[in-house]
């Protein structure tokens, strides 16, 4: 059983950054491939971006890639997002979530264990 927390939202203003973490605990971290998902009010939850078990491999949505960038510190078995460039849009309650198989990086029904979310709010 892996037990996810996430923290690091807030309130920011367009243009602005945060960096969302998420310690996991209850499991074998550095073999996780670790995702970070959101929803926004109204909208189905949407892929955000992905690392592999080393962390050599990543992957982004399309809407997020060059402003968010997903790392690891699997001695601290912690992921990070890091958020720049914030848009209005970018508000959503942001998830991360743990892949046991590494077998579906963007799908969501590919990862075992979640978080309970944090929220991320960007004012224009």
């Amino acid at each position: 059983q892996v037990q996810l927390v996430e923290s690091g939202g807030g309130l920011v203003q367009a243009g602005g950054s945060l960096r969302l973490s998420c310690a996991a605990s209850g499991g074998t971290f550095s073999s996780l491939t670790m995702g970070w998902f959101r929803q926004g009010p109204g909208k189905e939850r949407e892929f955000v971006a992905a690392v592999n078990w080393s962390g050599r491999s990543t992957y982004y949505a399309d809407s997020v890639k060059g402003r968010f960038t997903i790392s690891r510190h699997n001695g601290k078995n912690t992921v990070y997002l890091q958020m720049n460039s914030l848009k209005p849009e970018d508000t959503a309650v942001y998830y991360c979530a743990a892949d046991l198989y590494g077998s579906g990086t963007h799908r969501s029904d590919s990862y075992d264990y979640w978080g309970q979310g944090t929220q991320v709010t960007v004012s224009s």
